[in-house]
């Protein structure tokens, strides 16, 4: 499942990112989700959460 729905996102939730320094790579980092941190419904470049080890990306997939 794609992470562009805020709904579809729980805190506590196990996600992979993409951080903002691997956007150019898409080299994906792997974690809970601790806080989102998109206020809106949607976005379309993924919704941006932090994850439990302080890591701040956009949700591309949803594990």
């Amino acid at each position: 499942m794609q992470g562009k729905i805020r709904s579809d996102i729980k805190e506590g939730s196990r996600v992979n990112i993409v951080l903002k320094q691997n956007q150019k790579s898409a080299q994906l980092t792997e974690g809970i989700v601790e806080k989102i941190l998109t206020s809106s419904h949607s976005h379309p470049h993924g919704i941006k959460v932090k994850l439990k080890s302080g890591d701040i990306g956009r949700v591309k997939e949803i594990l």
